[in-house]
């Protein structure tokens, strides 16, 4: 009989690429899963495994076994949700990846009614910017997803993923009362060019996306600091370091020294998107989850930023 927590290891090792990634996405210690991988071998009476330098890859014996496996793991947890469906229960655990502004702003205050609620639910939390949740989510090292998408920069999602709006989110440009465009009732991409901007990395989807609100100027933003937070960018700001283009979700209290100006031509508006797969769509627990998190969205975007955006949410134990 194949050990299907033995097979889980497995198809973790081949998507993450090691024995301690593989860990890190299944909550085991490293050890615990090259034991599981090694009773799954005893089992299957082949190797799975070799080595390759420092690290481990998957043998065509275990690729096979992953591959074939993954439609086996797929359909009990099918299963899983079917029955927690019948039974009506919210309960098991939920493993929940979202980019960071999303974790601060949308999980950490749509958790706690759920978790009151439903105790026999547990929740665990991993930061991971948005392509990597739509991969953790599609390998089956997350069961639900938060990432954003903005405007028409693309965010693939595997035709296996269900893709859920939770929420709108609008990104303004963040500027000292001192700046000469503080007092500006909304501001173009002409408006800024030549200004200096503080800037999420090369590559993210926020930097693509500042890329793109200037098409049409003829020039691209002047990045001159380069920060992955958005906490970070506000302090620069504040400083008098530049410009930063931030969403509202996760924004913290810009003060009395820091305003938001809203921009046109285009408006810098991202989607707030869930994932979870095909196969946890009778999943109570996700359903539950999903309602918390478009609540909280509704709620709290159009105040973040403001002070009052940091009071607690109705129905939040205290």
């Amino acid at each position: 009989m194949i050990d299907l927590t033995g097979l889980g290891a497995l198809r973790a090792i081949g998507t993450s690429g090691s024995v301690t990634a593989a860990a890190e996405a299944l909550g085991y210690t490293p050890s615990a899963v090259s034991q599981q991988v090694k009773r799954l071998e005893k089992q299957a009476g082949v190797p799975l495994l070799e080595r390759v330098g420092r690290g481990v890859m998957l043998t065509r014996h275990g690729r096979h076994l992953a591959e074939e496996g993954t439609r086996l793991l797929d359909d009990l947890e099918e299963l899983q949700t079917g029955l927690h469906r019948q039974a009506s229960t919210v309960a098991g655990h939920v493993r929940l990846v979202a980019f960071a502004s999303a974790v601060r702003g949308l999980v950490a205050p749509a958790l706690p009614p759920v978790l009151h609620a439903h105790p026999g639910l547990r929740v665990s939390i991993a930061e991971r910017e948005p392509g990597d949740a739509v991969s953790h989510v599609a390998t089956g090292q997350a069961d639900l997803g938060v990432a954003h998408s903005w405007g028409d920069v693309p965010l693939p999602v595997p035709d296996h993923l269900v893709r859920i709006t939770l929420a709108s989110d609008l990104a303004e440009v963040i500027v000292r009362r001192d700046h000469p465009l503080a007092g500006r009732a909304v501001v173009t991409p002409a408006d800024l060019v030549g200004e200096d901007w503080v800037a999420t990395p090369e590559g993210s989807i926020c930097r693509q996306w500042l890329y793109r609100m200037f098409d049409g100027t003829g020039r691209l933003p002047s990045i001159a600091h380069v920060s992955l937070e958005f906490d970070s960018h506000l302090a620069l700001v504040r400083a008098g370091l530049g410009i930063a283009l931030i969403p509202r979700l996760g924004r913290a209290c810009l003060g009395s020294d820091l305003t938001a100006v809203p921009v046109a031509d285009p408006v810098p508006r991202r989607e707030i998107i869930a994932l979870h797969r095909v196969s946890m769509n009778d999943s109570p627990a996700i359903e539950a989850l999903l309602a918390a998190l478009a609540r909280v969205g509704a709620a709290v975007i159009p105040l973040a930023g403001s002070c009052r955006a940091g009071r607690v949410m109705p129905g939040t134990p205290r």
